[in-house]
């Protein structure tokens, strides 16, 4: 699978791979296969056997750049080795196991979009299957996570007027106003949450301008805020940073999470925002859980096998 491109919004043949893997496999032990249409090109792949009281999912695409798999005696390489292809991996096998050993009433859901927009997983939403967990599929190291970071995109949109820069007394740069703006949103305190820690910021873009000789007219700059909570104190906060500077627009708001636990089963918490809030409740209650690292060790995607099917026998109880 790592040697597939899935790159958002390229899943089609990931999807494709893994509706036949499982198509066969539903075939020898009584299953059933769907693909369901999310985008022209774009699906999702559910499989199921029985009433899936539990539904173990994740995401199909990868962020970018592709680059293909390699391994050594202990690690496997690639882009989606472990976000999520070796998840998907490991989720396939458990399944496998499961059946083996007579077990019904679960089911896999893979989903396209997650990297950008999560549009697989809202789609899943508004065709809930019956499940009362969601055991979600990311890379924390083996352990359940007890909650997840949010996340807030903006972009910060300066305004002002062109001139030749031999009169700059002319014109109005939008770029010095961007930088302003950006120095302001970069001294706002951000929140601390005791079990998440602190939220983060990133700058990730920064463009604007015609050429070294104009004054520029337009400048943007596109900013990533991990937050703990809702969202709410970060976003006014962002409103009167950039008060008669820029204007800030709101992109996206996926706020925090607190999750379930099981007994017996290590815990910890992750900086990262998932397909949890996509999904809402429309697919039970969500848990998060995964082998990790860009590079996946061997030993966790075998170790994670038993581990999500341990969860699903608990959880089916």
């Amino acid at each position: 699978m790592v040697d597939i491109d899935s790159v958002t919004p390229n899943e089609e043949e990931a999807g494709v791979y893994l509706a036949d893997y499982l198509r066969e496999l539903a075939e020898r032990t009584g299953g059933h296969v769907e693909m369901m249409s999310v985008e022209p090109h774009r699906f999702n792949v559910y499989a199921y056997w029985g009433e899936p009281v539990v539904t173990l999912s994740t995401h199909m695409d990868t962020v970018p750049p592709f680059y293909g798999s390699r391994e050594d005696e202990e690690f496997i390489w690639g882009r989606g080795a472990c976000d999520t292809k070796g998840i998907i991996a490991s989720m396939v096998k458990a399944v496998e196991g499961l059946l083996v050993a007579g077990d019904r009433g679960f089911a896999l859901l893979f989903v396209v979009g997650e990297e950008r927009n999560s549009a697989g997983a809202y789609y899943a939403a508004q065709h809930p299957r019956g499940s009362r967990y969601i055991i979600n599929g990311e890379p924390t190291e083996n352990k359940l996570a007890l909650g997840s970071k949010g996340a807030l995109r903006f972009e910060i949109v300066a305004s002002g007027k062109m001139a030749h820069s031999a009169y700059p007394e002319l014109g109005e740069s939008a770029i010095e106003k961007l930088l302003d703006a950006l120095e302001k949103i970069r001294g706002i305190k951000l929140p601390v949450d005791p079990v998440l820690g602190a939220s983060t910021l990133n700058i990730g873009t920064i463009t604007g301008g015609r050429a070294p000789n104009v004054i520029p007219d337009r400048a943007m700059a596109e900013l990533f805020i991990r937050i703990v909570d809702d969202g709410d104190s970060t976003r006014a906060a962002i409103a009167e940073a950039v008060k008669g500077l820029a204007e800030a627009k709101e992109i996206l708001c996926i706020p925090a999470l607190r999750l379930e636990s099981l007994e017996g089963f290590e815990t910890t918490v992750v900086s990262y925002t998932t397909d949890i809030p996509a999904f809402g409740k429309a697919w039970g209650r969500p848990l998060l859980f995964g082998p990790d690292a860009e590079r996946v060790p061997k030993a966790e995607l075998l170790e994670a096998v038993e581990i999500y099917q341990a969860m699903v026998r608990r959880l089916s109880k």
